[in-house]
């Protein structure tokens, strides 16, 4: 997204930081998993996996890469590209490192956990406008409520922070203690696009492009990952459970949920713990980020697509700094009428993420 017209009080809930190197968490780690960072050559992929290659020109704005600091490694770095002249009251952190990590649990874990001790050291405690999500492992449930239930009560964690490409679903019953915890802690959960390299993103197998492989996050994996917490009874055995969905898109939503009301008109007796329209489901539980905006060029069909997304409920500011996603942003808050657009840019994510309390 591009330059957007943020005010005293916008919530950007889609900053990227990043260690800039696995140097950065050595001091986090206990001697065990030093050395075997150390002694095993184990470093961090520049590329996040392939996510972010550094040429293409969504991976950072000519701002960031003038800079030369993408995603920011220091808060000082992030002062100066995205916190001071833009004027944001606070930052949400999403730190995506783990996400494309080797497939060790026991590593996953330790790593995991020297990330969120660096995002309370070197960026939570250092500038009041910020606050982090927390990562947490995903190859093992038991160590990912560990992780929650260590560090999810400090006050400037407001989310934990998942891949929407998994192995697994996120409605699946064995992740249900994970988000318990979450819920228990009053964390909002983060989906935020990429995750796990080398599991396919389509149901028919890997992808043979960059670009197949980047539409897959909003046009496959997310709509698979919505669907999967709906229908596994997610929401019905947590009621207090809150969502987002980060840089996955929200075009998309109006149509899926068209559908899965249709759908399970006919089938709802297989899963008798739906009793409601999956799309007041989705729409309790659920929010979704500005970015990427994936709208058309006429103000008009916007404004259509916007009043189907319910838009001002549903939606919460984020520039996704560094990353560049054109200027569907400006046209959607363009779009918005004044208190709509005061909502989206920060009074929604105040309250989800329960920012005044």
């Amino acid at each position: 997204m591009t330059a957007a017209p943020v005010t005293t009080s916008t919530v950007d809930t889609d900053v990227h930081c990043a260690p800039a190197t696995l140097g950065d968490l050595l001091p986090y780690l206990e001697p065990y998993w030093r050395t075997y960072i150390q002694d095993g050559g184990v470093f961090l992929s520049p590329t996040q996996g392939g996510a972010y290659p550094p040429k293409a020109p969504t991976s950072a704005t000519p701002a960031a890469r003038a800079a030369g600091a993408f995603p920011a490694t220091t808060v000082d770095e992030l002062r100066t590209g995205l916190l001071d002249p833009a004027g944001v009251h606070t930052a949400l952190l999403n730190c995506t490192t783990s996400f494309h990590c080797n497939r060790n649990p026991y590593y996953e874990a330790a790593l995991t956990r020297a990330i969120n001790d660096w995002l309370v050291a070197e960026w939570l405690d250092r500038d009041d406008r910020l606050r982090a999500s927390m990562v947490v492992p995903t190859l093992d449930t038991e160590a990912a409520v560990a992780e929650i239930e260590r560090i999810g009560s400090h006050p400037g964690i407001v989310q934990v922070l998942l891949p929407v490409r998994t192995d697994v679903p996120w409605g699946n019953k064995r992740n249900h203690p994970m988000l318990q915890a979450a819920a228990a802690h009053d964390l909002v959960v983060g989906l935020h696009a990429w995750g796990r390299i080398g599991n396919a993103p389509t149901s028919t197998g890997i992808t043979h492009t960059y670009l197949e492989d980047y539409l897959g996050n909003s046009q496959i994996i997310v709509q698979a990952q919505v669907t999967s917490l709906v229908t596994e009874g997610v929401f019905a055995r947590v009621p207090q459970l809150r969502v987002v969905l980060a840089e996955c898109g929200f075009s998309w939503l109006p149509t899926l949920l068209w559908r899965f009301d249709k759908d399970w008109k006919g089938v709802w007796r297989e899963v008798p713990w739906l009793d409601e329209r999956p799309s007041e489901v989705v729409r309790r539980h659920m929010r979704l980020t500005t970015s990427p905006a994936h709208l058309p060029r006429d103000p008009g069909q916007v404004r259509q697509a916007l009043d189907l997304l319910d838009a001002g409920t549903m939606l919460v500011y984020a520039s996704d700094h560094p990353h560049d996603h054109g200027d569907g942003g400006e046209r959607l808050l363009a779009a918005l009428t004044d208190d709509e657009r005061e909502r989206v840019l920060g009074g929604n994510a105040s309250d989800w993420y329960r920012l005044d309390r």
